[in-house]
C-alpha cells in the first residue's frame, strides 16, 4: 500500500502492518513520517529497538538473525534498516523477501531509503514491501505549493500569518522544509499571540543574522574565519538541524562553481549574477570567492558536502558538525583537517 505522509496518521489508527517503507529526498517530512511510526509503534508495546546501517559490507544475514533472536528485555521489537541510497543487488533482495514471506509477528521492519530510481521501483523486494506493508513516498513541496504548505504548517502551530509574511517565508527558505521550520518556530518564539506580517519576518531575519545560517555562509564567503567558528558553535548549541546547514552550504558552493564555470567559458560577471540571483553585497562576496577558490577545491568541498549527507542521514557513523566545520573554514580562507567520524 502506498500513502502520502499526510495519509500515514489515519493509516497507523488501524493494525500495525509487518513492514513500513519511507522513501524519498525530502528530510523534513521523513524525519516527522519515522518519529510518528516509532511512537505508534511504543504505544503498541514495540519497546525495543535495533537499528541496521546498510553499506557495501552489510550482511543481510543479519536481518534474519536480528529478526529471529529472542529479546531479554522486551516482548515486541521494532527494527529499522537504513539503506540511505545503498541499492539492492541480489541475494539483499532475496533475504528481504525471504524476511517478508513470514514476518515475525513480534516484531516491525522500519526502511528507510533516499529516493528510489526506476529500478528499484519495479523490483521484487519493493513489491514484496508494497504488498505485506506500506510505503510512504516523499516528494518535495513544488514552489508553488509551498505557500500553501506554510499556511498548513501556521495552523498546526497555531500561528497567524498574513500573505505577506508568507511570501517572504517563501523567499528565504527557498523549499527547504527543514528551514521553513526551523524559522518559524523561531518567530513563534518571537512573536507570540500575533498576525505576522513581512515586516515582522524581515526584522527577525536582521536581529538573528549574525547567528543564522545565512550569516554563518555569508561569514565563510567573507573569508571570517573567527566569525565561522562562532557562529556554528551557536546554531549548535540553538538545535539547528545539520541538514538545515548542509543545504545552505552545498548551495553557496554550487553557485561558486557555476560562476566559475561561466566566467572561464565568457560569460559576463553581472549576467552570470542575474543567473544565480545574486544580489548586493553577495555579489561580491561570490566574486572575491571565485577568485580565491580554485574550481577542484570547490569540487572537493561539494565531495564533503555529499560525505555529510551520509553522516546526516545515518548511512555513517560520525559527526556532521566536523566535517561541516572543515568545509566552512575552508571557504573562509583557512584549512583544519578534521576525522567525521573521530
Amino acid at each position: 500500500m502506498k500513502l502520502k505522509p499526510e495519509q500515514l496518521g489515519a493509516r497507523l489508527k488501524q493494525a500495525v502492518a509487518p513492514v513500513y517503507l519511507v522513501t524519498g529526498d525530502e528530510p523534513l517530512l521523513a524525519e516527522e513520517s519515522c518519529d510518528l511510526l516509532r511512537k505508534t509503534f511504543l504505544s503498541q508495546g514495540f519497546t525495543e529497538r535495533e537499528v541496521l546501517h546498510v553499506d557495501g559490507s552489510f550482511k543481510w544475514e543479519y536481518l534474519l538473525e536480528c529478526a529471529s533472536a529472542l529479546s531479554l528485555f522486551a516482548e515486541r521489537k521494532i527494527i529499522e534498516l537504513r539503506l540511505g541510497s545503498q541499492k539492492l543487488n541480489k541475494n539483499a533482495s532475496e533475504m528481504l523477501q525471504q524476511y517478508l514471506v513470514n514476518p515475525a509477528p513480534d516484531n516491525v521492519l522500519l526502511i528507510t531509503a533516499d529516493k528510489l530510481d526506476a529500478g528499484a521501483k519495479k523490483s521484487a523486494w519493493l513489491k514484496a514491501v508494497d504488498k505485506s506493508g506500506v510505503i510512504v513516498e516523499l516528494w518535495p513541496v513544488e514552489p508553488a505549493q509551498l505557500p500553501e504548505w506554510i499556511r498548513r504548517r501556521a495552523v498546526q502551530m497555531d500561528m497567524r500569518l498574513d500573505d505577506s509574511a508568507v511570501e517572504v517565508l517563501c523567499q528565504r527558505v527557498e523549499g527547504n522544509l527543514l528551514a521553513a521550520r526551523q524559522e518559524m518556530s523561531k518567530l513563534q518564539l518571537l512573536f507570540p499571540n500575533k498576525t505576522l506580517t513581512a515586516d515582522d519576518v524581515i526584522d527577525a531575519v536582521s536581529d538573528s543574522s549574525r547567528f543564522d545560517i545565512f550569516g554563518l555562509t555569508d561569514a565563510a564567503l567573507g573569508a571570517q574565519p573567527q566569525r565561522v567558528t562562532r557562529i556554528i558553535q551557536v546554531l549548535r548549541q540553538e538545535g539547528t538541524e545539520p541538514a538545515v546547514v548542509l543545504w545552505a552550504l552545498a548551495r553557496e558552493i554550487r553557485i561558486l562553481h557555476a560562476v566559475q564555470r561561466g566566467l572561464q567559458q565568457g560569460t559576463g560577471f553581472d549576467s552570470l549574477c542575474q543567473q544565480q540571483r545574486l544580489f548586493g553585497k553577495r555579489k561580491q562576496l561570490v566574486r572575491n570567492t571565485t577568485k580565491r577558490l580554485s574550481p577542484t577545491t570547490l569540487e572537493n568541498l561539494l565531495q564533503q558536502a555529499a560525505e555529510v549527507d551520509r553522516l546526516v542521514k545515518g548511512a555513517r557513523a560520525g559527526d556532521p558538525w566536523l566535517t561541516l566545520t572543515s568545509i566552512l573554514l575552508h571557504l573562509a580562507g583557512t584549512t583544519l583537517p578534521l576525522d567525521a567520524t573521530g
